[in-house]
């Protein structure tokens, strides 16, 4: 097999691009840096299209390193013709399926048939020139004592060989695939059932297998594990067999009866329950892709919201009988003060509460609140919205899911050692509206709440798809390696969570970076790794104004005679003056002046307009609130302004300033069905949206997008 051709007809993509992406990984260069700084090699392809690169060169490696093992396997009994389908095949289950007559099994009815002698006799149903009865009494024996056992274990032989040939699962996979249904029911004595009416939507369920929606096949899946609901595939029988019977009975045959009844035992005992199987974990398999990738867009959209800079910060976690826990936070993240108000029930101290937050929003220049969106968040915003009328600050509610986890996690410990668990939720909310990645990157992100059935697919395949994101965000942002947490620094590129901690400890006995370069001091940290990583790095006020853009130092020297050739030098790049002739240079001339890759001048040239520049800044950021809104005060066609929380493959959840987020099904977006959700809206997006129905006994809003801000 032909890889790199295979790949680039895919992608429709030129051979070389895949290539030399594919040597560059091998090199062991990381993604976000083949996508940034390699971009001559690999003609400018994006980190999505790498990632696709790897994991299909990954995928059709060991898919070729199968076929070579089953070849070996097989041995002596390699055929030609098995050799010829098994180099043909494009997929591992079909490698499986042409093993699968030799591979080891149990005794079974086919394996006792032919202890039994009765094997050529199976060979005589098969062919089906000569009839199999008149020759049934040949195979008689102490252990096959009439000619129906004898041609009932012969055709138990039939079954077998028919159920493993290869093509014949293809095709019936195929068409189980294309007219099958997926019916689902609640499973007896549970029609009651609390718990069971979770799976309410499933109790009388069918799909066509082909339609069959990720987010229901999760659903459905977990109804059944858990024993509420019962599932079936559903197929009309009939045809399949008949379907079959075309692949094995030629127009030749004279004696058919016999091997249409052993094909037809052959679907019903081995092949439907094997085929079933099979569709049911390809189905499970796509679904767990596609929850996968809704997650990672989902993820990549929270991690890069807009930071809320310059802005003194009380964050507020609620709680009502331990307490609402407080701490505020300044522009740079640093905790100012902390303490706990006991405005709700059991205490209701609500004016206590209120001025000792008043107090501390004049102490410190508070300038916005953030509320975590839990347990008695809509009092608390009630709360909020009195001070805000008497004291002019806003306030934002703020997802609070994973403050919980990174509390008492032992970076946490490490960053707060003698504050109480409980007050650094409180932090973790302050901090997470003032810089999202920076914060939400402490947090498994598997805690952090967008996507769909997180808990019920493949765990492994989740994180590293997650830890992907997370490291493409992070290294998208760039990274200030004054002011980074290990927890941050661990997701730059070609950096370990034992190498960022060895970054910070040298910080701390060193004092600030004054260069990029000095990273090199630090034990473990070599040429690859620094090629790795520097670029993502970020040093402000240190030796050099170019360690604070995306110009990587290989490229300092061509950065540098690019400066001198506008007529200034390396320290006046902040000038007004430079950013002028900035403007007049042509990227296409610089690189042919200088001899080097136009995709290098144009993103030096675009570091260089705007050092320091966060690629965050020009999103909008959340929605401040100064008065509350109750789940009453909602009416049908009303419209209100909110925050996207949670995209899924249904529609999207959005938070509106009630306790509970209202949904803009996907059929209330303006692309409906046509589209999916997360090509039409985002996790961070502020929109308008109008109420089109409210459910007070379920307390479920519906919604319908508007406009997105």
């Amino acid at each position: 097999m032909d890889i790199i051709t295979t790949v680039a007809s895919e992608l429709k993509i030129k051979n070389e691009q895949v290539k030399e992406t594919v040597s560059l990984l091998d090199q062991g260069n990381t993604i976000p840096f083949i996508a940034r700084y390699r971009k001559e090699r690999t003609g400018s392809l994006d980190e999505t299209v790498i990632r696709t690169i790897s994991e299909r060169v990954v995928y059709l490696r060991n898919l070729q390193a199968r076929k070579e093992e089953v070849m070996r396997l097989i041995g002596d009994k390699l055929t030609p013709e098995i050799e010829a389908n098994i180099i043909k095949a494009d997929t591992l289950q079909a490698i499986d399926d042409i093993y699968l007559p030799f591979r080891p099994k149990r005794r079974t009815r086919a394996t006792i048939a032919r202890e039994k002698g009765l094997e050529p006799l199976a060979e005589i149903i098969i062919d089906a020139k000569e009839d199999p009865i008149t020759f049934a009494k040949e195979y008689l024996n102490e252990e096959v004592t009439s000619e129906e056992d004898a041609l009932s274990g012969a055709r138990d032989i039939v079954a077998e060989i028919i159920s493993e040939d290869f093509k014949t699962r293809e095709w019936i996979r195929k068409i189980t695939y294309r007219s099958g249904s997926l019916e689902v029911s609640v499973s007896k004595g549970k029609e009651e059932d609390s718990d069971a009416q979770t799976y309410q939507n499933y109790f009388k369920f069918k799909s066509p297998l082909k339609s069959a929606m990720s987010h229901q096949v999760l659903a459905i899946n977990r109804g059944e594990k858990e024993g509420f609901l019962t599932v079936k595939l559903a197929v009309n029988e009939n045809d399949l067999v008949q379907s079959m019977n075309a692949l094995w009975v030629d127009s030749e045959s004279k004696y058919p009866e016999q091997l249409k009844l052993a094909i037809k035992d052959s679907y019903q005992r081995l092949l439907a329950p094997a085929i079933e199987r099979d569709i049911r974990r390809n189905l499970g398999e796509e679904a767990d892709k596609q929850a996968i990738r809704i997650f990672q867009e989902n993820l990549r959209n929270l991690l890069l919201q807009a930071p809320v800079t310059g802005k003194t910060v009380l964050g507020l976690d609620p709680a009502y009988r331990t307490g609402t826990k407080v701490a505020v936070i300044n522009p740079q993240g640093d905790l100012l003060a902390t303490t706990t108000v006991y405005p709700h029930e059991p205490q209701n101290r609500w004016e206590d509460a209120k001025k000792t937050l008043i107090g501390l929003i004049k102490n410190h220049n508070v300038e916005l609140i953030a509320i975590g969106n839990g347990t008695a968040s809509r009092e608390t915003e009630k709360l909020a919205s009195e001070i805000a009328k008497e004291t002019g600050v806003a306030y934002a509610i703020v997802s609070e899911a994973g403050a919980s986890v990174y509390s008492a996690s032992p970076l946490a410990k490490e960053e707060f050692p003698d504050l109480d668990v409980s007050i650094r939720g409180a932090v973790s909310i302050a901090r997470r509206i003032q810089d999202p990645l920076a914060e939400l990157v402490k947090i498994d992100p598997k805690s952090i709440g967008v996507g769909q059935y997180q808990h019920d697919v493949n765990q492994k395949g989740l994180s590293e798809a997650l830890d992907y994101v997370v490291m493409s965000a992070v290294n998208h942002v760039g990274v200030e390696l004054n002011t980074a947490s290990w927890a941050l620094l661990q997701y730059v590129s070609g950096i370990s969570k034992a190498l960022s901690q060895r970054i910070i400890t040298y910080r701390q006995e060193n004092g600030p970076f004054r260069s990029r370069e000095e990273l090199l001091k630090i034990k473990g940290l070599g040429a690859k790794t620094f090629e790795q990583s520097a670029g993502f790095l970020r040093v402000s006020g240190g030796d050099t104004i170019l360690d604070n853009t995306a110009v990587h130092p290989e490229s300092y020297q061509l950065t540098e005679k690019i400066i001198d050739s506008l007529g200034f030098k390396v320290e006046e790049v902040e000038k007004s003056e430079f950013k002028d002739a900035l403007k007049t240079a042509q990227p296409k001339e610089v690189a042919s002046k200088f001899d080097a890759g136009l995709p290098t001048v144009v993103d030096i040239l675009d570091s260089l307009s705007k050092p320091g520049r966060d690629p965050r800044e020009g999103l909008l950021g959340p929605v401040f609130r100064s008065d509350i809104l109750k789940f009453e005060d909602l009416k049908v066609g009303q419209t209100l302004t909110g925050t996207v929380r949670n995209v899924v493959d249904f529609g999207a959840f959005v938070d509106i300033g009630v306790k509970r987020d209202g949904l803009i099904h996907v059929s209330k977006l303006p692309k409906g069905n046509k589209v999916h959700p997360t090509k039409q809206i985002s996790v961070g997006d502020i929109v308008e949206v109008e109420v089109t129905d409210v459910d007070t006994k379920r307390q479920r809003i519906s919604l319908k997008l508007s406009k997105k801000v």
